[in-house]
């Protein structure tokens, strides 16, 4: 198979925090978001130190504290392939190894630290394909 006919999807999970410049500035935990873009950054630093330190685990922060729905999965957000989410979240996402911990990405969301947990690929064609990337 040519690479082009392969088609390469991710999974990851994240833990988002929003600010009031966010695209929809509430989540679950909170009906209105006023802090800074700045303050979400600090709190986000230390959401990662935290992870980083093997304090908490990625699941359990977001489960707690992110600003996405998806913390209801542990931040899970499935499988996705390129064109499904915002650019600056996909490309951080696809430049990580599987197992690996991202810095702070920022997205018209919020700002986010991204664990990638899982890659997949699949021919278009319904054949079997292996996928060395």
């Amino acid at each position: 198979h040519s690479y082009s006919s392969i088609m390469a999807t991710v999974r990851a999970s994240h833990l988002l925090v929003k600010h009031r410049d966010s695209r929809r500035p509430s989540s679950w935990r909170e009906e209105r978001i006023t802090r800074s873009k700045e303050d979400a950054i600090e709190i986000l630093r230390g959401y990662r130190e935290r992870i980083v330190s093997g304090a908490k685990s990625s699941e359990e922060l977001a489960s707690e504290f992110s600003d996405c729905s998806s913390a209801s999965k542990g931040g899970d957000l499935g499988v996705f392939g390129r064109g499904q989410m915002q650019k600056p979240f996909e490309d951080a996402t696809y430049a990580l190894k599987v197992g690996e911990l991202s810095d702070i990405v920022s997205s018209d969301s919020g700002v986010h630290i991204i664990l990638r947990t899982g890659q997949e690929c699949r021919c278009r064609q319904q054949q079997v394909a292996t996928c060395f990337m």
